[in-house]
């Protein structure tokens, strides 16, 4: 039975319901709706998938792999606000963990998800796992079980692997504080799973979210005991942005940190490893009971993560930032009845379009989303895509507040203070060089500039976009010479003379007062009184 609603949930979602639908499900024609399972792990980096052998042989292998895959704002309660949305940070209102006025579960309206969706349409639905951060009792009696899951078993309060506490919505079970193996969150959450998909009544909705491979401390994380030193000693080359040597051209909150002990990275980086061969365990189980009960063929069976794990990227353990071990993903998704071969697919995908993807597949018309549905890429098209997407955070306590955007070749990140980062990724895909100071890319960082003045993301507090100016004049007469490369001045008060010939297709924005430009022909001057071309 569905919990009813919470009254106090306010959002913009109370809007959105009126918005125009999706346009028709483009599910592939199969005799009935599929069953979704949805695994969503914790910080795990895109590329460790290698380390788990049935996601490789029972996914991967038979499934397709989305090889740029991103979390648009790369931290856990507003990425998996996302998931369950379709929305971004600045729709939903979820910018950041449980603490603050911004973050957390009791920001989130929960009328409005997936399982809602779902529920309403007939599906049977179930969470295990972990749900939204500040799902404990300084929001919630842990009977709360939110709206659109039929069935819930749900870490209350923090999370562990050992010692934990779940709530089924009747009682909470406490585990704990000793490892005992048979108590360890993973094996039993995937145990739950399992006795869903064998009890449920098709169609049916799993949400699968083990706490692996989240630390428990800066560097540590505590696998199944069984696992224990699985990945002692593995060959790994870390690359150069690891302890990255020379910071100089990073914002001031890389400039400030020191390098991080190479010994302590080694162990997260493999016990993070180790924990995720019992979540590989888990999915076993599942694919086992699916095809126990005959479902396996039509079932769409998804494989992804909140958000992605720096390894000493930049001097930086953990997620928040916007560098791409922090916001690429691992996703892969399988459906045997699309009749579709195993295959990679290298455009864009992002955790805002989860949502809509799964109720395209279910055949269910929801409001429109800021994501997109998946399915068409997983049957081959469409011919066209996004060619970029944007970037958000804002929990600025661990990380200053950002705006950004991403394309396939490039990335531009827009701090509070006013700093800025470029990276041409295709010839910079560890994020060495920072471009935004080089006059000869002021051409894309402008692009990133109108980009984020142009969208929806103004983190909390006083984010203001920067103005498309690369030289700005004084309230006084100014003398301003243009350079060789392509130029955006703007001007203030006046009169001011400004000679930008011999440039390339400059910008002029003239402000008050009685200006004089010289331009080229190519050039661009607004609103100035006096323009003398050549």
């Amino acid at each position: 039975m569905t919990v009813a609603v919470r009254g106090s949930a306010a959002t913009v979602f109370a809007l959105v319901v009126c918005l125009l639908a999706l346009p028709a499900p483009a599910a592939a024609q199969t005799a009935e709706r599929p069953n979704v399972v949805l695994v969503v792990t914790d910080d795990q980096r895109w590329d460790t998938l290698r380390a788990m052998p049935t996601v490789q042989s029972e996914l991967v292998g038979k499934g397709v792999t989305f090889a740029n895959a991103f979390a648009t704002n790369p931290l856990c309660c507003p990425s998996r606000a996302s998931i369950l949305t379709g929305t971004y940070s600045h729709t939903n209102g979820v910018w950041s963990n449980a603490g603050g006025t911004h973050g957390g579960m009791k920001v989130f309206d929960d009328r409005f998800t997936v399982a809602t969706w779902l529920d309403a349409a007939g599906y049977e639905t179930m969470l295990v796992g972990k749900y939204l951060n500040g799902y404990s009792s300084n929001t919630v009696p842990f009977t709360y079980v939110p709206p659109g899951w039929d069935r819930w078993l749900a870490f209350f309060g923090q999370p562990g692997y050992f010692s934990y506490r779940l709530t089924d919505g009747a009682q909470v079970r406490r585990f704990g504080p000793g490892p005992v193996e048979d108590e360890y969150s993973t094996d039993v959450l995937g145990a739950e799973a399992a006795g869903f998909i064998r009890t449920a009544t098709s169609p049916f909705f799993l949400y699968f979210a083990p706490f692996a491979p989240h630390t428990n401390g800066r560097f540590s994380v505590e696998p199944a005991t069984r696992h224990v030193d699985a990945f002692a000693g593995a060959a790994y080359t870390p690359p150069g942005s690891v302890n990255e040597a020379n910071v100089s051209d990073k914002p001031p909150v890389i400039r400030r940190r020191n390098r991080l002990p190479v010994a302590r990275l080694t162990e997260l980086r493999e016990e993070q490893l180790e924990s995720l061969l019992a979540v590989d365990d888990a999915i076993a189980r599942m694919v086992d009971e699916l095809e126990e009960a005959g479902e396996l063929r039509n079932t769409l069976f998804i494989f992804t993560s909140d958000n992605g794990y720096t390894w000493g990227e930049h001097r930086w353990a953990g997620k928040r930032v916007p560098y791409e071990e922090s916001i690429r993903v691992p996703l892969v998704a399988r459906w045997d009845a699309l009749g579709v071969a195993p295959r990679r697919v290298n455009r864009s995908a992002l955790n805002i379009d989860l949502a809509a993807t799964v109720a395209d597949a279910a055949d269910v018309k929801v409001p429109r989303r800021d994501g997109r549905t998946l399915l068409p890429l997983l049957a081959g098209g469409p011919a066209s895509w996004r060619s970029w997407f944007l970037l958000e955070y804002h929990d600025p306590a661990f990380f200053p507040s950002y705006c950004g955007t991403r394309s396939r070749r490039w990335k531009y990140v827009q701090y509070r203070s006013g700093a800025e980062e470029l990276y041409h990724l295709a010839a910079d895909r560890f994020e060495l060089h920072n471009l935004a100071a080089k006059p000869r890319y002021r051409d894309r960082l402008m692009e990133g500039r109108a980009r984020v003045r142009g969208s929806a993301c103004r983190p909390p507090g006083s984010f203001q976009p920067l103005a498309l100016c690369s030289r700005t004049g004084t309230e006084g007469a100014d003398t301003i010479r243009g350079t060789r490369w392509r130029d955006w001045i703007c001007t203030q008060g006046g009169p001011d003379r400004i000679n930008v010939k011999g440039g390339g297709r400059d910008v002029v924005r003239c402000g008050r007062g009685r200006d004089v430009v010289r331009v080229d022909n190519r050039d661009r001057p607004r609103g100035c009184e006096t323009v003398r071309r050549s």
